[in-house]
């Protein structure tokens, strides 16, 4: 079993910054790929960014890249998610989740195995 808690989320203006954080415990940290997620009101949920076990690979959904930045600090058991230049239209609920299969060097869309409560994000115009 894997424990995800997400924190970092509120409410900012367009053009501002959050950063989110997930905290993992209960398996090797380092063992596993890593993901954010978000949901918007009516919406399905969404890939937003990817980062391999190493923490050397990542991608990005085209609508943030450039302003978004995942990172992982596998000391802390800790992923991260630098969220600039924000817009109304990322406002949704941001979700990490982990992959416990995979090879070292690869990031993944799918396929996610555990998942934290969500952190709700509210960009206002």
């Amino acid at each position: 079993q894997v424990q995800l808690v997400e924190s970092g989320g509120g409410l900012v203006q367009a053009g501002g910054s959050l950063r989110l954080s997930c905290a993992a415990s209960g398996r090797t940290f380092s063992n596993y790929a890593m993901a954010w997620f978000r949901q918007a009101p009516g919406k399905e949920r969404e890939f937003v960014a990817a980062i391999s076990r190493s923490g050397v690979y990542t991608d990005y959904a085209h609508s943030v890249k450039g302003r978004f930045t995942i990172s992982r600090d596998n000391a802390k058991n800790t992923v991260y998610l630098q969220m600039n230049s924000l817009k109304p239209e990322d406002t949704a609920v941001y979700y990490c989740a982990v992959r416990v299969t995979g090879v070292v060097n690869q990031t993944y869309r799918l396929g996610y195995d555990y998942w934290g409560q969500g952190t709700q994000v509210t960009v206002s115009s």
